[in-house]
């Protein structure tokens, strides 16, 4: 059996639940070998950031042509790049692998409110990484911040915004409700030729939400890798992601924002066995 190969380009969150190793779970949830290179060390939990350590920017170069050089990258998701000068490393390397269908989740603050992007490093962002992305998926607070305006409050000011953004280069850009008030979510994908389309979940009531964009993005990718359809894609990253919410009081990890159920579709029994 030939796998597809799915490369995350993140920082690694030490309680699990997000970053490289939430992107590593969605690969496998998806039946994508997962490949990794890692920019930055955590020290956080559920409940809060507490330290950031960036690796050198020569050896997260290294990292990544050793992987292109021998792995046949699919897709790549890229997460928390922490500073302006890992940004420039990355889109340097992408550049120069001729990496393809890259999702790009532009990670700016965590679910337990630790800020994980130096105000420095937006510009970078959307001057390198913007335009090398086939989709972009920021949520409400990003979204703002990437285009230095207030959160959007009605569904065509989120579309809007994604217009904006998708003016700035990217193929694709998903603006996620999930901080929006009302009893669905709803994420608003906009695409360069003025596309637009809906998708709608419930809301579920859970502080279970560590991780969440890295999952969706990174189930993105994984549909990528496959070969499926963008639009595809994306509403099975967005059915994948909010059954991992639903199921993620089953996985009673930490005291604050605990992670949702990557593997909900497998764990069907308390031993770990499919009925």
């Amino acid at each position: 059996m030939t796998m597809p190969i799915a490369l995350t380009i993140a920082g690694s969150d030490s309680s699990g639940g997000a970053g490289i190793q939430a992107d590593l779970k969605t690969f496998a949830a998806h039946q994508v070998y997962g490949a990794s290179v890692i920019v930055a060390l955590t020290a956080q939990n559920t409940k809060a950031v507490t330290a950031i350590h960036p690796v050198p920017a020569d050896f997260v170069s290294a990292q990544l042509d050793a992987v292109f050089d021998d792995l046949d990258v699919a897709a790549v998701k890229i997460g928390m790049l922490a500073t302006a000068e890992l940004i420039e490393t990355v889109a340097d390397g992408l550049e120069r692998c001729g990496a393809k269908n890259i999702v790009l989740d532009p990670v700016m603050i965590a679910a337990s409110g630790g800020r994980l992007l130096r105000e420095d490093a937006i510009e970078a962002l959307k001057r390198r990484l913007l335009p090398l992305a086939t989709i972009v998926t920021p949520n409400l607070p990003e979204a703002a911040a990437l285009l230095g305006t207030a959160m959007a409050e009605t569904e065509e000011a989120v579309a809007g915004q994604a217009e904006a953004l998708v003016a700035l280069g990217p193929g694709h850009v998903l603006i996620k409700g999930g901080h929006a008030a009302g009893s669905d979510s709803v994420d608003i994908l906009v695409s360069k030729g003025g596309q637009r389309q809906r998708f709608v979940a419930p809301r579920i009531e859970t502080q279970n939400t560590h991780g969440t964009g890295c999952t969706l993005s990174s189930a993105i990718a994984s549909g990528l890798a496959h070969g499926i359809a963008l639009t595809e894609a994306v509403a099975l990253a967005k059915r994948y992601i909010s059954a991992a919410i639903a199921a993620s009081d089953e996985v009673r990890v930490g005291h604050g924002h605990g992670p949702v159920h990557h593997f909900h579709h497998w764990w069907d029994r308390p031993d770990g066995r499919q009925p």
